[in-house]
């Protein structure tokens, strides 16, 4: 088996990824938050939901 030789780019070849969140209902490029949004993007805190076991799946 042959192993893979790592790409590697140089920095101007890189594409930037750009991130997006949804706020008031709507979806938005964190890019074009005002200084006021991006102090609060920044102090939000992410949670993971966990999947809900399915009761009485026969009914």
């Amino acid at each position: 088996m042959k192993t893979k030789t790592p790409v590697r780019l140089e920095e101007h070849e890189r594409q930037r990824c750009e991130i997006w969140t949804r706020v008031m209902g709507y979806h938005r490029p964190v890019s074009q938050f005002n200084p006021g949004k991006r102090a609060e993007y920044a102090e939000r805190l992410l949670f993971r939901e966990q999947a809900r076991a399915r009761e009485n799946r026969d009914q």
